[in-house]
This record gives structure tokens, C-alpha cells and sequence, in this order.
């Protein structure tokens, strides 16, 4: 097995054991959990590897704020229902997308083109045909994957609170916390840029890195419709991805000129003013570490803490 495939496993067996973790909770019995095939939502749109999901809690005080979830390298949408579960017990709606992810984003990083990795999320996100790596019809890009979704749920769920998200069919961004897992957090980073969201949540990534270069790849640098400040980052000390690259990344997301970095553990207080922590939590998969419901400390400053 290569490298890449291994990590692969690594990443899909361990949401896959936080997801059954979760199912089978008590705590869990108030908690909507909504699965939707994808075609229900637009017959354009193909099913990858399963439905999307959807969660909320009725019985919890809403925080009025949309948490989307976006998977990493070949993982399923339903692999996040462990995190996605504890952000509806804390009043979020919370949705994760089934996508064309079995493209690995480090499929890019020895490529000599400044604009590799720009091209492969733009072909993911918008379904713009732009890349050499990855080829995405706008149907079954992120954003009418997450678009169609929506509007699904306002009509087929109508007392779930989903049309708070919504205007004229389309999301309402400056009410949605985009997140994502290793490819996904490069994706979520990627429409971050492109609008004005609450804020995002990266894990594990991004991986945006040109080897080659010896730099993050330019788009990371480039004009962001959410502010730098709006950024965070939860990242793993031992990840085989190399967290010095995810750092340097996240510093150039950022505009941060020096990592201040703040190494946690499960259960601290979070205090100050960081935007990038990194554990050392033993664990077989460092790379998947940072989705560990050990962590919802972490999760819940990144998600809360005040911003510009």
C-alpha cells in the first residue's frame, strides 16, 4: 500500500469509529439526523459515496449559525456525525457533504505550476473546468452540492430552521462556519475565500504546500472575502503531512507573520488570542487526531472565540 493510500485508511477508518462512537449515544436521543441521497436534491447531481447528512437539536437554544462539515480524501459524509453531533447538541444546524474527494489534494504538490493547487480546489469547489488533476462538472461541485441541499431541506424539513440559511436559493454565508478534515480543510479554506462566512474551522490541513517551490501555493495568499482573522486551524504535531507545511499554509490564510502556535491538550481552557493549535495526543493516526471528540475543547474556542 503507498504512503498516500495508507493515510487515506488511516483518516476513513478512524472518522468511520468516531461516527459509530456517536450513533448509539443517549445523550444523542434529542439530536435530528437526516440523511439525503444526493440526486433527491438535484438529478444532475451523482452519488459519490453516500447520502448527505443533516443534524440539529430541537431542545437546544439555536445558535442561529450553519456548521458545514466538509470530509476528507475518500471519506463519506456520514464518517463526520461524531463532530457534527456535538455541534447540534450546541445549537449549530450542522451538515456534511457527500463530494468528489478521492482526488488527494498532495496530488498537486510536486508540481512546477504555481497555480496547481488554485486549479484543483476551483475544479472542486465551483466545478470549473480548470484543472489537470481533478475534472468536476459544476452539478457536482461543493457549492451546488451545498446549495441544492439546502434548499432540499427548507422544503422537505420546514420546521427544522433551515430557511435561515437560505435567501432567494442561495446560502446566507455570514451565518455558515465552514469547516473541513485534511482535503476538506483546504476546501472549506478555498470557499472562505471566495465568501464572507462566520468563520473557518481548518483540521489537518491544508496541504497546499509546493514542494518543490519550497512555499504554500499562491492562492493562499491571495484576496479572501472573509477576514484573515476569521481563520482557524487545529493541527497535529506528528502528522505525516508535515504540520511546518500546514503551518506555514495556515500563517499565509492568516497574514500571520509568525505562527504563534498553542499546543493543547484534551479538556484545557483555552485562553489569548490563538488561531493555530496543534496536539501530541498518542494516537495510531495523528493526521485524524484533531477530529477526536477528546477534542471539543479545542472545537468550541475555535468555533466561539471572539473575532474581528
Amino acid at each position: 500500500m503507498s504512503r498516500n493510500a495508507y493515510i487515506r485508511f488511516l483518516c476513513v477508518v478512524t472518522m468511520t469509529l468516531i461516527a459509530v462512537c456517536f450513533i448509539g449515544d443517549r445523550a444523542d436521543a434529542h439530536v435530528i439526523f437526516l440523511r439525503v441521497e444526493p440526486p433527491r436534491t438535484d438529478p444532475a447531481i451523482s452519488t459519490v459515496h453516500g447520502a448527505n447528512i443533516a443534524l440539529y437539536d430541537p431542545q437546544s437554544i439555536s445558535r442561529h449559525r450553519l456548521f458545514l462539515f466538509i470530509v476528507g480524501t475518500g471519506a463519506k459524509a456520514s464518517d463526520s456525525r461524531g463532530i457534527d453531533t456535538i455541534f447540534a447538541r450546541w445549537g449549530y444546524h450542522a451538515i456534511s457533504i457527500d463530494y468528489e474527494d478521492n482526488v488527494i489534494a498532495v496530488a498537486c504538490a510536486h508540481s512546477l505550476d504555481s497555480a496547481t493547487f488554485g486549479r484543483y480546489r476551483n475544479a472542486i469547489v465551483t466545478g470549473a473546468p480548470v484543472s489537470t488533476k481533478i475534472k468536476v462538472s459544476p452539478a457536482n461541485s461543493i457549492l451546488n452540492r451545498f446549495e441544492k441541499l439546502l434548499v432540499y431541506l427548507v422544503k422537505h424539513d420546514p420546521g427544522g430552521g433551515w430557511s435561515q440559511f437560505v435567501t432567494n436559493g442561495r446560502p446566507v454565508w455570514p451565518r455558515i462556519i465552514v469547516a473541513g478534515h485534511s482535503q476538506g480543510a483546504g476546501n472549506a479554506a478555498y470557499i472562505g475565500k471566495l465568501f464572507r462566512v462566520d468563520r473557518v474551522l481548518m483540521f489537518s490541513g491544508p496541504q497546499d504546500y509546493m514542494d518543490n517551490l519550497h512555499r504554500p501555493a499562491p492562492w493562499l495568499y491571495g484576496k479572501s472575502a472573509t477576514p484573515p482573522s476569521r481563520f482557524f486551524a487545529f493541527l497535529a504535531l506528528k502528522d505525516p503531512f508535515n504540520v511546518h507545511h500546514q503551518i506555514a499554509n495556515c500563517m499565509a490564510l492568516m497574514h500571520l507573520s509568525k505562527p504563534h502556535t498553542l499546543i493543547v491538550q484534551p479538556g484545557d481552557v483555552i485562553d489569548g488570542n490563538h488561531r493555530i493549535f496543534v496536539n501530541d495526543f498518542p494516537t495510531k493516526s495523528p493526521h485524524s487526531s484533531t477530529i477526536l471528540p477528546q477534542f471539543k475543547n479545542v472545537w468550541r474556542y475555535m468555533a466561539t472565540a471572539q473575532v474581528k
